[in-house]
């Protein structure tokens, strides 16, 4: 007879778990709080980026995330777009960690260091004024996430008959059994995937755990007139001492120590700043990082000025007008993990933690995680 699998949270770790066990003949029902997923999962970029991940393990999950995600997104008919990325340098100590950073990785993945020329062939929307050369990134993906998460549902529910229960909060967890006011449901084995929120259902060992929680700020532009296009995403130098993957430069060091001068309220505040478009001609840009278990409900129009004017240096856009903005939040470990995966009781395993990387790592993990119990 085959197992049944019950999953808490139907954002992107929720529907990765699920598809992962569907797949692999799990009768699965997903419970999800709302009415449809509203958290961090649709509060992105929406770039699968692998580059934003170190050459080995990471890159990897990456990889294999990304072409989870190609596979869905074509079978559904979900809008992606593989632009790649660029990673834009002004100054020589950007175009020197560039520089090293495609001698070390370019064996391994689709990276190359571009001149100001082979730049603005890639990109209409790359500020030309002082450009030294880019990064450019082949292997990363862009979908609407706001749009695409609720279609992996529907789509997991179509393929697999997977089941969802909307609006629907498991308050308590008595393996086999979850519990949702006066009625309850038994599967072989339970996740949970919601996110922060598993410090509802666990607050002890949310207590324990070393995690803690990440707001970010994030804003849209309107469609660009007459369909235009930037083309891949566009990252400026901040990015590179913000994603562990570029680490491998050797001159990296020198070139946080510039920035913590140059930079240092931007740093502060967590602040690099990216650009990507949605199939409708939007731009969506950002972020900030700030860690705390509880954080200001209120946005800081300061941080979205320093994000815009920091864009400014590298991107030129046909309209700047603002669309909207929001913020997001995350969870994040504290120990430098970066997942977290632990059975709490037989038959009971959370999947959560990943900070800023679901979009990226979560259809991978989630598949590493389901084969190696298979």
């Amino acid at each position: 007879m085959n197992k049944n699998a019950i999953i808490i949270g139907a954002g992107i770790v929720g529907l990765a778990t699920a598809r992962a066990l569907a797949m692999r003949g799990y009768k699965v029902i997903v419970f999800e709080r709302n009415e449809r997923a509203v958290g961090a999962s649709i509060r992105n970029f929406g770039m699968v980026w692998p580059i934003g991940q170190a050459t080995g393990p990471l890159f990897d999950r990456a990889m294999l995330s990304r072409s989870i995600w190609k596979t869905i997104c074509t079978e559904a008919g979900i809008w992606h777009n593989e632009v790649g990325s660029l990673h834009l340098a002004y100054h020589d100590d950007e175009l020197q960690a560039i520089k090293e950073y495609v001698e070390v990785n370019h064996q391994f993945r689709d990276c190359a260091l571009l001149t100001p020329a082979q730049t603005f062939a890639k990109s209409l929307a790359v500020n030309p004024k002082g450009l030294k050369g880019a990064l450019w990134s082949g292997e990363d993906m862009i979908v609407e996430s706001r749009v695409a998460v609720g279609q992996v549902a529907k789509y997991l529910a179509e393929k697999y008959g997977v089941e969802f229960h909307w609006n629907t909060a498991i308050s308590r967890i008595e393996h086999p059994k979850v519990v949702s006011g006066s009625q309850s449901w038994q599967a072989d084995e339970i996740f949970v995937c919601s996110g922060a929120e598993f410090e509802t259902l666990y607050p002890e060992l949310f207590a324990q755990t070393p995690i803690t929680k990440c707001k970010l700020q994030m804003m849209r532009l309107v469609t660009q007139p007459d369909e235009w296009r930037i083309g891949p995403s566009l990252c400026g130098g901040l990015s590179m001492i913000h994603y562990p993957g570029f680490q491998t430069a050797a001159s990296l060091p020198a070139l946080r120590k510039r920035y913590e001068e140059q930079y240092a309220t931007h740093l502060k505040w967590g602040i690099h700043v990216m650009v990507s478009q949605n199939g409708s001609g939007e731009l969506t840009i950002g972020d900030s990082h700030e860690y705390g278990l509880v954080h200001d409900p209120f946005d800081k129009a300061f941080i979205n000025n320093l994000i815009m004017e920091y864009l400014h240096t590298f991107a030129t856009f046909k309209d700047w007008k603002l669309l909207q903005s929001w913020h997001g939040i995350y969870p994040k470990m504290t120990n430098g993990a970066t997942e977290l995966v632990v059975e709490i009781k037989p038959g009971v395993t959370i999947i959560n933690g990943m900070g800023g990387n679901g979009m990226t790592l979560s259809f991978g993990l989630c598949e590493e995680v389901i084969a190696a119990r298979s």
